[in-house]
């Protein structure tokens, strides 16, 4: 079995300008835990780029082999550090786990 975890946040900014910097530095601080955190199968994560009023202003789509690796990841000290600086950004974030 392959989880496939994906998230999505809205940035807490008003300002378009802030809150797509803000989404750009979340994602590469996401995208830099590859080869980090040995639980990741694969990752992609990247601010959103079209209907900006409309959609989520970041997506974070990554891949384990079981609901275990996935939890190794969540408590992993690097992604901790990502999830420190998310969570001073966003304004709400959603998430789904799918078996692929």
């Amino acid at each position: 079995m392959t989880l496939r975890h994906v998230v999505m946040w809205r940035m807490a900014s008003e300002d378009p300008s802030e809150r797509e910097a803000h989404a750009a530095e979340a994602a590469a601080r996401l995208l830099a835990l590859e080869g980090v955190v040995p639980e990741i199968r694969s990752i992609s994560a990247g601010p959103n780029v079209a209907y900006l009023d409309a959609n989520w202003d970041l997506v974070l789509v990554a891949d384990f082999e079981d609901v275990a690796a996935l939890d190794a990841y969540q408590v992993h000290p690097a992604h901790q550090e990502v999830v420190a600086y998310v969570r001073s950004v966003v304004a709400s974030r959603a998430a789904v786990d799918i078996e692929v």
